[in-house]
């Protein structure tokens, strides 16, 4: 083969760029009127355009979590200029109380600021007690928006005293939460949240969390195939892909409040070749990951026969004799 498609990828290669948040700002302050519809019309080329971008810039040599991680970007302003254009334009609080405050905060992958072109948008809406008709109304006419632009959004409304509780009670939440950023809306709610995260949840020795963070490698390998070297991978659940790197970096995250998976070797969980390893393979599977939604235009995960041939091309593979 003429390289190897890891290296070529590593090296990135930026081009267009991405519409940003003084653009999306600028076209909804424009509108002429606030209905739905007239917000879509204003976003939607504006959503097209990243996409666009997106394609362009992988198909220049970009990596996957180049990729990712700028139309993470686009998407925090998206949510950004929405929430500042809906509580100030449609739904403004005209005398706000302590109870009508509301955090928007990024979690799972959308949390690590990374979001591959067809992956859900997963969001949670902090509340401080109970929801109001206000907060209701903003939540409602946020989360349409976002669906009719052809988002998939995973979203969940919840007070701290609730996240907090449905943290303890579900593993699967406890890790979203883990991976909470604040994109939008009252700081301190947020700072709240993370501090009774680590007083009340993430306590040493965390066993419960490693042990159930293993449990469930153990029961995706056994559904999606125990061998590394399956014919049709599956780069986000199949043994050795996405998760199995995720699933590292949320230990050591939950045990000892890494920032970055580098952290890693500071705590002693990855010797400096082991995360350099690390490194190289989270890097081809997010530009593999990429490619796979970009090429079927959905959240697809698994490297089937029918794309293979063009995912080697888009790779940088040359054709040579056994190279099938």
């Amino acid at each position: 083969m003429s390289a190897d498609p890891a290296e070529n990828h590593l090296k990135g290669n930026k081009s267009r760029p991405l519409p940003n948040a003084a653009g999306l700002a600028a076209s909804l302050a424009a509108l002429d009127g606030n209905a739905r519809p007239v917000m879509l019309a204003a976003i939607k080329p504006l959503l097209a355009e990243a996409r666009e971008a997106i394609a362009e810039r992988v198909a220049a040599g970009e990596t996957g979590i180049q990729a990712a991680q700028a139309f993470a970007r686009f998407m925090d302003d998206l949510i950004v200029s929405l929430a500042d254009h809906i509580t100030g334009q449609v739904h403004r609080a005209t005398n706000p109380t302590r109870s009508e405050r509301l955090s928007i905060l990024a979690v799972g992958g959308f949390g690590r600021g990374r979001l591959a072109p067809g992956s859900d948008i997963d969001i949670l809406f902090l509340l401080p007690y109970k929801q109001t008709p206000w907060g209701e109304s903003v939540v409602e006419t946020i989360l349409y928006v976002l669906w009719d632009l052809g988002l998939k959004v995973g979203h969940a409304s919840r007070s701290i005293d609730e996240a907090i509780r449905q943290a303890k009670a579900d593993m699967t939440i406890r890790t979203a939460t883990l991976e909470g950023r604040l994109l939008w809306g009252d700081v301190d709610l947020y700072e709240d949240l993370r501090q009774r995260y680590w007083a009340e949840i993430a306590t040493p020795p965390g066993l419960d969390f490693i042990e159930a963070k293993l449990s469930e490698r153990e029961n995706r390998h056994r559904r999606m195939g125990e061998s590394r070297y399956l014919v049709e991978p599956q780069v986000k659940d199949g043994k050795g892909g996405l998760r199995d790197l995720e699933s590292l970096y949320w230990i050591g995250k939950y045990l000892f409040r890494l920032d970055s998976a580098k952290d890693l070797i500071k705590v002693g969980l990855l010797t400096p070749e082991e995360w350099r390893k690390f490194e190289k393979a989270e890097a081809f599977l997010w530009t593999v990951r990429v490619h796979l939604h970009l090429l079927t235009g959905r959240a697809e995960e698994r490297l089937t026969f029918d794309v293979q041939t063009e995912m080697a091309r888009r790779l940088g593979y040359a054709a040579h004799a056994g190279l099938s």
